[in-house]
Formats: C-alpha cells, sequence, structure tokens
C-alpha cells in the first residue's frame, strides 16, 4: 500500500522578491500596525483629556524616545498603506496592469513612503 505524501508549500526563499510582491506584504504589515496602534490612540487620547498630570504625563511619553519611535511607525504605515490603497484601487479599477506599470507604481509608493519617512524622522528627532 502506497503512502500519500501531502504536497510541500512552496517556501519565501525560492521566490524570486519582485516590487509587487514585497509591496503587497508590506501593505499588510502595515494594516497589522494600523490597528495594532489604534489602542494607543485611545490611551493618548484618554491622556489628553483626562487631569492635567495626566495631560503631563502622556506629553512626557510621546516627548520620550520610545513615544517618538512610535509615533514614527504608526505615521510611516499610515502614509505607506494610505498611499498602496490608492495603487491597488487603480489596479482594480484596470489602470497600470502592465508588468512595468506594477514594478513602477510599488516602487514609487516605497519611495513615497521613505521620503516621508526621512521627513518625519528628521521633524520628530
Amino acid at each position: 500500500m502506497a503512502t500519500k505524501h501531502a504536497p510541500l508549500s512552496p517556501r519565501l526563499s525560492i521566490y524570486r522578491w519582485l516590487p509587487g510582491m514585497i509591496a503587497s506584504i508590506a501593505h499588510r504589515g502595515s494594516g497589522i500596525v494600523l490597528v495594532l496602534s489604534v489602542p494607543c490612540y485611545l490611551w493618548i487620547l484618554h491622556g489628553m483629556t483626562g487631569s492635567p498630570q495626566d495631560f503631563d504625563a502622556t506629553v512626557a511619553m510621546l516627548h520620550s524616545p520610545l513615544g517618538r519611535l512610535s509615533l514614527w511607525v504608526a505615521s510611516l504605515a499610515l502614509i505607506y498603506h494610505f498611499c498602496n490603497g490608492i495603487r491597488f484601487l487603480c489596479l482594480d479599477a484596470g489602470w497600470g496592469e502592465s508588468r512595468m506599470m506594477m514594478r513602477s507604481s510599488a516602487w514609487l509608493v516605497m519611495a513615497i513612503a521613505m521620503l516621508f519617512g526621512v521627513a518625519l524622522g528628521v521633524v520628530l528627532w
């Protein structure tokens, strides 16, 4: 009697990482970061509207290195997710479906996010 072998899933190491693939995975990652940042934003809003001591503690936390880093990461995720979401909407509408346009639009979104990240980093630090 022959044994059945389940098919093996392809490993990520065998794929050639194309810009569209990276953009898609980064879009999912930025969405996760945005969902996880919602409780942090709610905590910040609660601290800002509470007592004067809560306000001072919240402002001190936001000005700390960890607070600035978390604001930078959440803002970078937001701008990337927004720009790449517009890219996906254009692709869904049938605009830019050629391989060259998909690659160049993925690079463009990543470049915009990097420029925004550098500019925001300069402002925050």
